[in-house]
């Protein structure tokens, strides 16, 4: 059978990452070393070990940084203690969090100003949710499922915000927005919605995908990446058979046997490079003709953190 291969187009690093990866390219440039980074500095496998073979040190907790050191926060954010941490100890510190992530954490203390109840959709050992979490410790209640909303407690169920990490599948959030409004029918989210523009845009690219008759989806990304998680969820709940690969040694020549068309994409955080590995052992190795699926266009950056202006 001859094979036809689907490439999802938005795919890839999007813009919070692309900033990241430059953070860190540029303080190695104009640093000398080590630069320390909280953090994997974006979830993907392949990145962090091609910094960590330039010399940068990954680290969970600042006490691994020495004194006066320079240390870059990853793009999924950090609690305010984390920065007063850094602050105590006279770190140097680079801030690659996403905006968009930053803009949930102002949105958390907007709403406490304005006596809200606050309610965060997401994973509870993710990153950016600790971060989130750490925002108001003790004021946000977490929701991982629509189960968990029955646990929900609060003072005025007139006044409840619900916010979203924002790597989460759409599908998912909306059944648990939904059950939250079910308890309290008056709750409300922000007005421009939490999840990110490139999350978005990636499922919808795989939905598209699987409209085009994809038989079986490979999702370029690391198994710590949120993101890459959903893409394989949404194309699974539609019925498809998906895999998380973080590269092209990964692929499983038995997963083709009698399939014609495969999809390809990969999460927010996968560099195009293994992509491109992917769609070359393909062509090689099943005679695959490659046809990219261009779904939404994406033009969205953002600046370079202050320190680095």
């Amino acid at each position: 059978m001859s094979m036809k291969v689907l490439v999802a187009d938005p795919r890839g690093f999007c813009a919070g990452v692309v900033r990241a990866v430059d953070v860190v390219e540029i303080a190695l440039k104009r640093f000398s070393a080590p630069v320390y980074v909280r953090k994997e500095i974006v979830h993907n496998r392949s990145v962090v070990e091609a910094f960590r073979a330039r010399g940068v040190v990954f680290i969970d907790n600042l006490d691994e940084v020495p004194s006066g050191s320079l240390v870059v926060f990853s793009a999924h954010g950090v609690a305010p203690e984390v920065r007063e941490q850094a602050r105590r100890r006279g770190l140097r510190v680079i801030d690659a969090t996403c905006p968009l992530v930053t803009k949930v954490h102002l949105e958390a203390h907007r709403f406490l100003r304005d006596g809200y109840s606050l309610v965060l959709i997401g994973h509870k050992e993710h990153d950016e949710v600790v971060g989130t979490m750490g925002e108001a410790p003790g004021r946000i209640q977490l929701v991982e499922s629509v189960d968990d909303v029955a646990t929900l407690s609060v003072p005025d169920p007139a006044r409840v915000v619900i916010l979203t990490q924002t790597t989460l599948s759409l599908d998912e959030s909306r059944e648990i927005v939904a059950a939250i409004r079910r308890r309290f029918p008056q709750a409300r989210t922000p007005p421009k919605d939490d999840i990110c523009y490139a999350t978005q845009n990636r499922q919808d690219a795989v939905k598209e995908l699987l409209r085009r008759g994809v038989e079986l989806l490979l999702v370029v990304g690391s198994k710590n990446s949120s993101n890459s998680q959903r893409l394989v969820e949404v194309a699974r709940q539609a019925g498809c058979r998906a895999h998380l690969l973080d590269n092209a040694a990964e692929i499983d020549p038995s997963w083709f046997s009698e399939t014609s068309v495969v999809g390809v994409t990969a999460g927010a955080s996968a560099p195009e490079y293994l992509v491109r590995d992917v769609l070359d052992l393909l062509r090689e190795k099943f005679g695959a003709v490659v046809e990219e699926v261009r779904v939404r266009e994406e033009n969205v950056h953002f600046s370079l953190p202050k320190e680095l202006m």
